[in-house]
């Protein structure tokens, strides 16, 4: 069972959408996001497993939460730097957004 302490250790921050396209060579659809964290963090990459329920020119702008401080991982061609979060619906992966516009790199607690 995980702890307080387990899930403290994980730094998930808000951030915003500044760039999708289709992840052409991806096994599953996906896109490729890059997502601004702000000055501390910066830009990072993310695929994400997302186009049953958006639209690429949809995400542009978009604030979302991610995971910062996970390992890289290798996804085909690109390097995901980053877990964009979100939740397995019916409908598909929605995304886990502040439901109130929040600073870029804002953790949350």
């Amino acid at each position: 069972m995980a702890t307080f302490d387990d899930f403290m250790k994980i730094d998930i921050r808000a951030g915003e959408v500044i760039r999708a396209e289709v992840f052409e060579n991806a096994r599953k659809p996906a896109y490729k996001l890059w997502v601004d964290f702000g000055e501390e963090i910066g830009i990072k990459k993310s695929s994400a497993q997302i186009t049953e329920v958006y639209q690429v020119d949809d995400l542009l702008g978009e604030q979302v939460l991610g995971v910062v401080n996970f390992p890289e991982r290798q996804i085909g061609d690109f390097m995901s730097e980053v877990l964009v979060l979100g939740i397995y619906s019916d409908d598909g992966v929605v995304l886990i957004k502040p439901d109130k516009a929040v600073k870029k790199g804002d953790k949350l607690g």
